[in-house]
């Protein structure tokens, strides 16, 4: 099977890819309750009489196609779930669902996994070995679809040589690509603190508790642990987003809450920072008088991309789109709950590009997020390309 095949075939299902891209778009569902959304897929897989199974780790499917003898086994993982976002997008395939938006791209990484597995499908006379497309719920909300999907007993005997995934990245043009090798994206944990005292009036804050300074000096203190705690090697980010006092100009609260997030790339160190933000923040409350409750949720680890196998997708991917079409990447501080699968096997998770237009400009996350509709011509062929080059491999 040529190359100049595949691209062709590509072209020519461009409008199926579309078609499922603007469904799932116009009806998104939030992280675990994707039920919907995997009866759809269900539906395209029933009617191509591909093999499947489903409610995998909650609303997951593993679906697969063996190839003509038996050989590799390669994945290729899409997440399905949306965001609680009222999309602004003036389209004909709006998001009917009220504060609910595919807004950073599930919807593509969706109906591109099906369009391969419809490629695919029809050429597994070309290709040895099992080619396994994975479905997986609930990424953007702890604790994740990847590892519930993992920890089901039906992932107890795979063993994949390779997991690929990818995400749509609006700062690349559609028709280029890019890839990190090694460490790529952050590992993530969540904080809740709560801070309690004695609040009353503002004008005597020598009979009160200040609980509103309290938690202000916190979060500067904090600060400290990643500008003379954190190796400068390692990069680490710790942010709050979230401050709450309800008292007035004249009222000082009996509580507060701070919530934000801690990220970094070094497990040992991960946990050693974790501790000491719960140390720092009890020790400081206590000294001004009040009491701190710490809760940390874990999140994501780390995504490690296979160095190997990087550098193989990146020459395949240039095979495909051009030399200069395929870009490397810098490290980013954002999480994904895929570098549970990179952790169990070699994977490598890749930037598709979904901009280049006035209407893409916007990030991910945005109630105008969008895409350039380029990617519907060769999305599904770029992941057809990759998975036939790994199974012949």
């Amino acid at each position: 099977m040529t190359i100049n095949t595949i691209k062709q075939l590509a072209v020519e299902t461009a409008s199926l890819v579309k078609e499922i891209r603007e469904y799932l778009h116009q009806h998104p569902e939030l992280s675990f309750n994707e039920v919907e959304t995997a009866n759809y897929i269900c539906q395209w897989l029933d009617k191509w009489n591909v093999s499947y199974k489903n409610n995998i780790g909650g609303n997951g499917i593993v679906a697969w196609i063996n190839g003509k003898e038996k050989g590799k086994n390669i994945a290729f993982r899409a997440d399905i779930d949306a965001l609680p976002i009222e999309e602004k997008n003036n389209v004909s395939y709006s998001s009917v669902n009220k504060c609910v938006m595919h807004a950073c791209g599930h919807d593509l990484h969706t109906a591109a996994l099906l369009g391969a597995i419809y490629l695919l499908q029809s050429l597994k006379n070309e290709f040895n070995g099992t080619f396994w497309a994975i479905f997986q719920p609930a990424e953007e909300k702890l604790p994740g679809g990847a590892q519930a999907m993992l920890n089901d007993p039906f992932f107890n005997d795979l063993n994949f040589d390779a997991v690929l995934a990818q995400h749509v990245f609006p700062d690349l043009p559609a028709k280029e690509v890019g890839i990190k090798a090694g460490k790529y994206m952050a590992s993530t944990d969540e904080l809740y603190i709560t801070l309690k005292g004695r609040g009353g009036h503002a004008a005597t804050p020598h009979q009160v508790t200040d609980t509103v300074l309290i938690a202000s000096q916190i979060i500067v203190l904090l600060q400290q642990i990643v500008s003379r705690k954190a190796l400068p090697t390692i990069p680490t980010v710790l942010s709050f987003g979230k401050f709450i006092a309800n008292g007035a100009t004249n009222i000082i609260p009996n509580e507060v809450y701070i919530e934000g997030t801690f990220r970094t790339f070094d497990e040992n160190w991960r946990n050693e920072a974790l501790k000491l933000i719960e140390k720092i923040t009890k020790e400081t409350a206590q000294t001004f008088g009040a009491e701190a409750e710490v809760v940390i949720k874990n999140g994501y680890p780390a995504l490690i991309n296979n160095d190997s196998l990087a550098q193989k997708i990146s020459s395949i991917a240039k095979t495909y789109l051009g030399d200069e079409k395929v870009k490397w990447l810098e490290l980013r501080m954002t999480a994904e709950d895929f570098a549970y699968f990179a952790k169990q096997y070699p994977a490598v998770m890749f930037r598709l590009g979904t901009g280049g237009t006035p209407d893409t400009i916007y990030p991910l996350h945005s109630p105008q997020f969008n895409i350039n509709e380029d990617v519907y011509t060769f999305s599904h062929g770029l992941i057809t390309w990759m998975v036939l080059q790994l199974l012949n491999d």
